[in-house]
């Protein structure tokens, strides 16, 4: 008996939840005041600069039919996405994982417009697994979708809007990364692989990996296999363009997409002249999801892409509706935790009291715009998250603002 009450008191459960009822799942964080700070002033600035550009907010629901959101390109979120059963309809949902084939959703169902079409959108997204060793699974997402046109002035804009809202972000040594979707398709011609070793072999080649790629394109005819070993050492910078012209297959679509990528990095360098523009024709991040030219920024600290986009023409299909579409996303939480964010804005500190005058003049100066911190009886002595630098006092019977 004496053991077993050890072995209680070990192993309490009430204690263990009283104990761990604190605890949040891995990967899962709250936000606390400071950062809760910056990620907000992120998310206003940033749907600032996208309204800038035209785009209209939208706001799509974080659960959805699961067909819903892992149709189309939508499939490889399928291992990222919560599944979950509803209880009215005893239907499978999902928690959104990417708010990408929701936004087309809405462009190809709801709005269902003829011309172009620019959207944004910012909110949370879940993850089951976190990208990396030190990501979030909650990351908030923040977007930008351009429908209805096919042309590369539709990818410029995007790209642009992404490098304003960084530079928005003040962030500084930006890096650009372009390549394209079509190159690999040229490359492979008319030779095919199961979709199994498709994903094995574009993993390969994004991790520059030799002897995976010799292995897995051992079924193909020598001289694709050659092209696809080749792919990989076409990194850096213009050059590469010229490199990849002359070592790769003659294909209409390696043709086209070098050229597309030639246009976007002129124009990007002519009006960024900040921004450094390199080329990773192996990059095949999302092949199965872009159809054209895609991109990749990097800054300073970021241990991944901070931003990742690009054109994804078929990704309204599923609803009916095949519209041209470029487009990108970033996580305002990644972003927030490489800036400083502005200073914290200065108040105006006034003491609690009943007097109508007092509390008139309190509503007057919010009113106007100004944060007016009311220290709460008994806690004078406790920092805010605020600087002071003003009080509002009492003086021969008027109130009044002074400098601390």
């Amino acid at each position: 008996m004496r053991c077993l009450g050890q072995y209680n008191r070990r192993f309490n459960p009430r204690l263990f939840f009283m104990s761990s009822a604190w605890l949040l799942p891995e990967h899962i964080a709250d936000v606390l005041p400071a950062e809760a700070r910056r990620i907000e002033e992120l998310r206003r600035g940033l749907l600032d600069v996208a309204r800038s550009y035209g785009c209209e907010l939208v706001m799509p629901p974080l659960l959805e039919h699961l067909e819903s959101l892992l149709s189309g390109t939508g499939h490889e979120l399928d291992l990222r996405t919560f599944k979950l059963v509803d209880q009215l309809s005893g239907r499978t949902l999902g928690v959104r994982a990417d708010t990408t084939p929701q936004v087309a959703r809405i462009d190809a169902h709801l709005l269902n417009r003829q011309g172009v079409t620019r959207l944004c959108y910012c909110g949370p997204v879940l993850h089951t697994k976190p990208a990396g060793p030190h990501a979030t699974r909650e990351p908030l997402q923040f977007g930008a979708e351009t429908y209805g046109h096919a042309g590369l002035e539709a990818d410029l804009e995007m790209l642009e809007l992404a490098l304003d809202a960084l530079r928005h972000a003040r962030m500084s040594a930006v890096a650009l990364d372009l390549a394209d979707a079509r190159i690999v398709r040229g490359v492979l011609g008319d030779a095919s692989l199961d979709g199994l070793r498709l994903g094995e072999l574009v993993a390969a080649l994004a991790a520059k990996d030799h002897a995976a790629v010799r292995e897995l394109s051992g079924v193909l005819p020598a001289a694709t296999g050659k092209a696809l070993l080749k792919l990989m050492t076409l990194y850096g910078g213009v050059e590469v363009l010229a490199a990849a012209g002359r070592e790769l297959p003659v294909h209409p679509l390696i043709h086209a997409a070098l050229d597309d990528l030639a246009w976007l990095a002129s124009h990007v360098g002519a009006t960024h002249r900040d921004v450094t523009v390199g080329f990773d024709l192996a990059d095949l991040s999302g092949y199965t999801y872009y159809t054209g030219a895609r991109f990749a920024i990097y800054v300073p600290g970021a241990s991944d892409a901070l931003v990742r986009g690009g054109r994804y023409d078929e990704v309204g299909a599923v609803f009916g509706r095949t519209r041209p579409a470029v487009g990108f996303s970033m996580d305002l939480k990644a972003m927030a935790d490489l800036t400083t964010g502005k200073p914290r804005r200065a108040v105006i500190r006034a003491g609690w009291g009943e007097d109508a005058a007092q509390r008139a003049a309190i509503r007057r100066l919010r009113d106007e715009g100004e944060t007016v911190v009311c220290v709460l009886p008994g806690h004078e002595h406790e920092a805010e998250e605020f600087d002071c630098d003003h009080e509002l006092v009492g003086v021969a019977g008027q109130w009044v603002v002074r400098a601390l």
